[in-house]
């Protein structure tokens, strides 16, 4: 196997002249540059992928930095980008960062090293500075943002949760719910928010509100709606009468709210329904199956990649946004109010 060495001794430099020339990292005299270039053709050095990237300034990588790639919806976004990305002959690295914004910076410092083509950014808090420095750092860099709100300079693809609000809300309000609780996201989320307004607008269409009292964010997490729902279930002075329905802004979330129901001794959907958000296969396959509203995380991540590498092949202008339109799936946790049945 030619190593850089061989290659140094060859072209008769140092290992670190031919690794600024691979990388860029330092101006080489042109003649040099020259050399080291025949020099890694004629012994096919191909240090990972870079032979391609040397002729014609490409890697056919693309990167991706995600909160946590464990999360159900996020791992079916990450498998639909990477199954179009190897379909089309390009490998996909991927960070997971947990949201702290010093292992963001790492990452990105790591995939911009590995001279990526592209970078797809999936976040549950997609923090401003840190996007500042990548596109301050990375200018001829695409940037695709994934679930999250447009931006100057990136594309972000995202499902239309306003409409994905409104039709929760549709549902529940056409359905007869007169009292029902949202338990939503963390404030900065942006699909939160945005859940949160197209729900709150279809319901006032249905001269509906959203009682401050049965309104409560929490972590997008399963935990995160267990406790969530427990404070909404436990009649207080807060909550002097429980909620009919409860709409949890992700699935994971909804299966908390199951489990605080039934420790309550609450039947779903007999004395209380719940709907959730995205469609996890784990929604379907909940006691009760979970009614949600559905966005494609396949889809979404698959649109994602076609998007980047049609512009990287074909030089096709990145749009500022592609919002893809949620449906409902309608299944057995959602019933009707109890007065209706009695």
């Amino acid at each position: 196997m030619v190593t850089i060495r061989d290659v140094a001794r060859e072209a008769g430099v140092s290992m670190s002249t031919v690794s600024h020339v691979i990388n860029a990292t330092r101006f080489v005299a042109p003649e040099t540059e020259q050399l080291v270039r025949a020099v890694i053709d004629r012994l096919g050095y191909t240090p990972n992928g870079i032979a391609r990237a040397l002729k014609g300034n490409r890697t056919r990588t693309l990167g991706m930095i995600v909160t946590a790639s464990s999360n159900p919806f996020f791992a079916h976004v990450i498998h639909g980008l990477e199954t179009v990305s190897s379909d089309r002959g390009y490998s996909l690295i991927l960070c997971n960062t947990d949201d702290e914004p010093d292992k963001q910076l790492r990452a990105f410092e790591a995939l911009h090293n590995r001279r990526i083509d592209g970078l797809a950014v999936m976040t549950s808090n997609a923090d401003p500075g840190f996007l500042d420095d990548v596109q301050g750092r990375a200018k001829d860099l695409p940037l695709l943002l994934l679930d999250t709100d447009p931006r100057p300079g990136a594309c972000a693809v995202t499902d239309d949760s306003v409409l994905g609000g409104r039709l929760a809300a549709r549902l529940l309000a056409g359905r007869g719910f007169r009292r029902i609780a949202c338990i939503t996201g963390p404030g900065r989320h942006p699909r939160s928010r945005a859940r949160l307004a197209g729900f709150v607008q279809e319901l006032g269409d249905a001269g509906l509100r959203l009682e401050p009292a049965l309104l409560r964010e929490a972590d997008l997490t399963i935990a995160g709606g267990y406790a969530a729902a427990a404070d909404l279930l436990d009649v207080s002075d807060r909550v002097p009468e429980r909620p009919e329905a409860i709409f949890a802004f992700n699935d994971l979330m909804a299966a908390g709210v199951l489990r605080a129901a039934a420790e309550r001794g609450l039947a779903v959907p007999d004395r209380l329904s719940v709907l959730g958000y995205d469609d996890i296969e784990l929604a379907a396959y909940l006691t009760p199956p979970l009614s949600t509203i559905r966005q494609s995380a396949g889809l979404l991540g698959a649109r994602a990649a076609e998007l980047l590498i049609d512009h990287l092949e074909d030089g096709r202008a990145l749009p500022d946004l592609l919002s893809l339109p949620p449906d409902l799936v309608l299944r057995a946790s959602v019933g009707w109010p109890c007065a209706r049945l009695s």
